[in-house]
């Protein structure tokens, strides 16, 4: 029986280093890991601004994606909103074009203020 040397290194050549599976396993962790950093917390964000936009009423102070402060005058049956910019100037927008992030930054920036000037004004 005689041996080329081929044969000798495809047989000193095994699976690596993790087994035959190894690569599988690779895959799945990196998916696993783009799932906790990415999908996950991007679907989480995104059902938490589509329940603040559920939750709009009339007489709410907001700020579009846009950056268009107003208050909102009417919410329709349709899924707008009439948002009233200044006195009778209305506009009609979508529920998805509020942002709750400017929305809640505008609304503790205007409840700051409106606190230190009510205790400013009581003493």
């Amino acid at each position: 029986m005689q041996l080329s040397l081929g044969t000798i290194l495809l047989q000193g050549a095994g699976a690596g280093p993790l087994g035959a599976g190894g690569p599988v396993f690779l895959m799945v962790g990196m998916f696993v890991v783009m799932y906790f950093f990415m999908i996950r917390p991007q679907a989480k964000k995104a059902k938490e601004q589509k329940t603040f936009a559920d939750s709009l009423n009339s007489g709410e102070q907001i700020v579009t994606t846009a950056g268009i402060h107003g208050r909102i005058n009417k919410a329709n049956e349709d899924g707008t909103l009439q948002l009233e910019i200044s006195r009778s100037t209305f506009m009609t927008i979508e529920r998805s074009a509020v942002s709750m992030e400017m929305t809640v930054a505008f609304r503790k920036k205007t409840d700051g203020t409106s606190a230190a000037v009510s205790t400013s004004s009581t003493k």
